[in-house]
């Protein structure tokens, strides 16, 4: 079963007021002899470098705020550093909790769990490029680590029309396994076209970092782990539906507990577990 829509109940700011970013230079001037500036690369970094507790850098992340109905998450995702925080060693942890010392309400009543969810939503978007991250999975059932984007017209076009590209997807039951997916109109849900990686000999993902990627460019996305390349999806595999992938999207990472496809944790399930995130980084970007 695929992922269904995850945007947040309480935290749609961020994915309901969107913006556009332009990555286009405006011309030089508007003289038919000079030529108009080409159109300015879509690169972004970040190695997450700070002091150990520190919130994530506010110029390239929000973080956004709720519960998630529509996937039946269990967790509340919270603000500034209280699941999502630097190391000091270069990497960013967001972690998931047993826990809710606030108080917060969710979907199904008291919530039993926190976590944290970043985007880059109206600071940072792209429509091609290669995008990559080397993060270290969680483990345990219930486990929903994710590195994904979404179209950055969620807000006029809704989903799954803006268009939704899972990087990595892990649930914890699988874990020697990652998924990468696209969903659009026509192909969501647990509908979305994907495929599975799985790592050989037995190796899980929360054992050791692994880069997970995607090159992207005019009607082909290719997904790779450590190099390895192990699906391409183009228009021809959408069965006559609309590729909606040619236009910006911005980037998400979280940590979800629970939800339809991972199922809930069960007695075996120890927390706190972590997302470890060395770095994120974008190049050739437009």
């Amino acid at each position: 079963m695929r992922s269904t829509l995850r945007n947040t109940v309480i935290g749609l700011l961020s994915a309901t007021a969107l913006a556009a970013t332009p990555w286009l230079t405006a011309p030089a001037t508007a003289s038919t002899d000079t030529p108009r500036a080409k159109a300015a690369a879509a690169e972004f970094t970040d190695n997450f470098d700070g002091a150990a507790g520190s919130a994530v850098d506010g110029s390239k992340w929000g973080l956004e705020t709720g519960d998630n109905v529509n996937n039946h998450e269990r967790q509340y995702y919270t603000d500034g550093n209280k699941n999502a925080a630097l190391d000091g060693n270069g990497n960013l942890v967001i972690t998931a909790r047993k826990e809710n010392p606030a108080n917060y309400n969710c979907w199904y009543g008291r919530c039993e769990y926190t976590s944290a969810r970043l985007n880059t939503s109206q600071k940072f978007t792209t429509a091609s490029g290669h995008v990559e991250a080397r993060m270290k999975l969680p483990q345990g059932q219930g486990m929903w680590p994710a590195f994904w984007m979404l179209g950055n017209d969620i807000g006029s076009a809704g989903w799954p029309n803006c268009g939704e590209i899972d990087i990595m997807e892990n649930v914890g039951f699988e874990p020697s396994t990652v998924h990468g997916t696209i969903h659009g109109p026509g192909y969501s849900g647990s509908g979305g076209i994907g495929a599975g990686y799985t790592l050989p000999n037995g190796g899980k993902f929360s054992d050791g970092f692994h880069t997970f990627a995607i090159d992207w460019s005019p009607n082909k996305i290719t997904w790779s782990v450590d190099g390895n390349v192990y699906q391409t999806r183009t228009p021809s595999d959408l069965n006559g539906n609309r590729w909606v992938f040619d236009h910006p999207f911005y980037i998400i990472l979280n940590l979800a507990v629970g939800g339809y496809w991972p199922g809930d944790p069960d007695g075996n399930t120890s927390f706190p577990q972590q997302l470890v995130v060395d770095y994120v980084k974008v190049t050739g970007g437009s």
